[in-house]
């Protein structure tokens, strides 16, 4: 009995000497895994804008004064991000009222029956040391199509970078078959996202 306490008590001396030894070889790796938290970037709203643009006899341009957008990783790795934007159709501003009206009601982009115009990105794919392709889904009056906007991470590492990239489409595709009196306007309409946005905590993106 004296002889299996003695080598129960060297087995469990021996088990914990080799767990601390695992434990202060495994610790450093852990503890810089887990410092590698998801980046999280902000869309900054004052130097951001979505702007449209349609040809026509008169100009017919503007911006979109009201949107939320957002530019999310749930890793270090950049293809795990999802870029959403979504925009307040009500809020175009031509700087003409009635242009305004007429572009929000359903003979254009229907802002009563459809009140958002959106992009959901599906991945982001590296096209070069800094630079990425941002394919997704644009919708706008119910209907969908796929679209790329482009992300450009900032090479000096700051944490800064840009998405840009025009959504074009055929109004008439989208329902928009109505035009407005006296003013000749092309099918051609263009949605162009021009954001800025910043790292404000997390790690920093993991490029090839």
């Amino acid at each position: 009995m004296k002889r299996n306490l003695k080598d129960l008590w060297l087995h469990g001396n021996g088990m914990m000497i080799l767990g601390l030894v695992v434990s202060f070889l495994l610790g450093p790796v852990t503890q810089a895994q887990s410092s590698k938290e998801a980046p999280v970037y902000k869309v900054t709203p004052v130097v951001s804008k979505i702007t449209f643009f349609v040809k026509s006899s008169i100009s017919i341009d503007g911006t979109f004064d009201k949107w939320d957008a957002s530019l999310t990783f749930t890793a270090p790795d950049v293809s795990t991000g999802v870029l959403d934007v979504k925009i307040q159709a009500a809020s175009v501003d031509t700087g003409s009222g009635f242009k305004d009206d007429k572009l929000r009601s359903d003979d254009f982009f229907d802002a009563k029956k459809d009140p958002y115009i959106t992009f959901r990105s599906t991945k982001i794919v590296q096209t070069g040391p800094h630079t990425f392709d941002v394919p997704g889904t644009f919708t706008i009056r119910g209907v969908s199509k796929q679209e790329t906007l482009a992300f450009t991470d900032d090479p000096e590492g700051k944490g800064t970078g840009e998405i840009k990239g025009t959504m074009a489409f055929d109004r008439k595709e989208f329902g928009m078959n109505s035009g407005i009196p006296f003013i000749r306007i092309a099918d051609r309409v263009e949605v162009t996202i021009d954001f800025k946005v910043k790292r404000v905590s997390g790690s920093p993106l993991l490029f090839k």
